[in-house]
């Protein structure tokens, strides 16, 4: 490669749009050398917070910004507002199962610096996949983000249900990775580019519609973005995973993968065929049914919250729908898209994290039992999480509401009255367990032989990480028009 290439691919637009990476990528190396030294955890600390600021505020840059870098890199990765956004989606996730972390973990502190390096890795990943416009650049993105994950899902290495986890996130990340790989060889194999850009351009998509093979590519790649999302039929690792993963991870696997992976489904979008919009709807109908309906029968909060997971890709992944059949507003779906993930970081991942905060009192305390009369021991831990479950219900005046508003919006515009109407449906019956949490924690006393809750310290990261949660999830809720104009 020589000189003159090489100031072409990283010009000031190209390190505009890659300056976010390249502070989580700095932090993740400085963490690495932290860990050789043997630096103190609370300045450990600061170098992750400190990474973690440093891409947001590089984001919030570049929104400010008057003109966005655009395509760089030779065209394989866009840097635009939507880009940004997802990049501020992804550093809040990241954060929010940190901050959880902190005091999580007992058996595995002396192993906490290798933890925060991994979590910083998988940022890397989203934030490539959100802005790449080429296969293989979202499927470096995609290992980025996977790799890490597999071993932040067994890391309590001396939990039989965390080794199982991560096993079957492994076994079933590297199916999901060979088909994505197998198909976009059929594409290239069929069409000689894998660039989003040029196979959504003539003649390539005519081609891409007409030919056997590129279908069958397609439809492998589709596949194994489906793994990703966690939408039907390919969700039946989620509850096992959700279940066994430490619980911060749980919550980054919940909300940073479902939004890495959608953040490139919207941009990948024009290369689906309208004709496919009828099917993708129906899939996301099905897979609100299995999540809502499955989550009626767990008693497992984590359980739960997986199977609502499942609900949740499915919501969106109606308006994914919606912008295949042609939203009228161009750029309705991603709009509604990048609302709904942003109130589901904070519901979600608050949820994910008080849960992990209440693994303090014991193990059984995921359960939804272990809850009862939450709201006279706990009345902060109890009122956060019932405005979550509120918001994941979809309530007024909460963040999840106008989401899922949003979302049934680019339906209505996009001609499909009916899906929109099932998922109001569907999303009625999902406040049968989220109001069972509410519930237990107000207006049922605790079992006679429940265990007896142990002391616990206020732990001021997680104190701090929930006290923000609350406040977006109201904010986006009360008053969204910043975010909307942010887009």
């Amino acid at each position: 490669m020589n000189v003159d290439l090489l100031r072409t691919l990283f010009d000031q637009a190209a390190m505009t749009a890659i300056g976010p990476l390249l502070a989580l990528s700095l932090g993740a190396l400085v963490l690495l050398l932290c860990g050789i030294v043997s630096v103190p955890p609370f300045l450990r600390g600061f170098v992750v917070l400190g990474s973690l600021a440093a891409s947001a505020a590089l984001q919030v840059r570049m929104l400010m910004a008057s003109e966005m870098p655009g395509r760089v890199l030779d065209g394989t990765f866009l840097a635009d507002r939507a880009t940004a956004v997802w990049g501020l989606i992804f550093v809040a996730a990241t954060g929010l199962a940190w901050a959880y972390s902190r005091h999580y973990y007992a058996e595995d502190r002396p192993f906490q610096n290798e933890h925060d390096v991994l979590m910083l890795v998988t940022a890397v990943g989203m934030s490539l996949m959100a802005g790449a416009q080429d296969l293989i650049v979202f499927f470096i993105g995609l290992e980025l983000l996977s790799i890490p994950l597999y071993a932040l899902a067994a890391f309590r290495r001396n939990r039989a249900k965390s080794v199982e986890a991560g096993l079957k996130y492994f076994l079933l990340g590297a199916f999901a990775a060979a088909f994505f790989l197998y198909g976009a060889a059929l594409l290239y194999t069929s069409t000689g580019t894998l660039s989003i850009a040029r196979l959504a351009q003539e003649p390539l998509a005519s081609r891409l519609s007409g030919s056997p093979l590129s279908l069958v590519g397609m439809a492998m790649i589709v596949a194994s973005l489906f793994f990703k999302i966690s939408v039907f039929p390919f969700h039946i690792w989620v509850p096992d995973v959700y279940e066994g993963s430490p619980t911060p991870v749980t919550g980054l696997m919940a909300t940073g993968t479902k939004a890495g992976a959608f953040a490139f489904v919207l941009n990948a979008v024009v290369l689906l065929p309208h004709a496919s919009a009828t099917s993708v709807a129906w899939i996301a109908v099905l897979t609100m049914a299995v999540g809502n309906f499955g989550a009626l029968a767990q008693t497992d909060l984590k359980r739960m919250l997986a199977y609502s997971g499942i609900a949740h890709a499915g919501t969106l992944l109606i308006a994914v729908a919606g912008a295949v059949a042609g939203d009228p507003q161009a750029r309705g779906a991603m709009q509604a898209s990048l609302f709904y993930m942003a109130a589901y970081v904070a519901t979600a991942g608050g949820a994910f994290g008080l849960i992990a905060l209440l693994e303090q009192e014991g193990e059984h305390m995921t359960r939804v039992d272990a809850l009862r009369g939450l709201g006279r021991r706990r009345p902060y831990v109890a009122a956060a999480m019932t405005l979550f479950m509120l918001s994941l219900g979809g309530i007024p005046a909460t963040g999840g509401f106008l989401g899922k508003y949003l979302v049934f919006a680019v339906a209505v515009r996009a001609h499909m009255v009916p899906m929109a109407v099932l998922g109001v449906l569907l999303s009625v019956v999902a406040l049968g367990y989220y109001l069972r949490i509410v519930i237990a924690m107000w207006m049922q006393a605790p079992l006679e032989d429940a265990p007896q809750p142990t002391a616990h310290a206020l732990v001021v990261p997680a104190a701090i990480a929930t006290t923000l949660c609350a406040v977006l999830v109201l904010a986006l809720g009360v008053l969204p028009g910043w975010f909307l104009a942010q887009m």
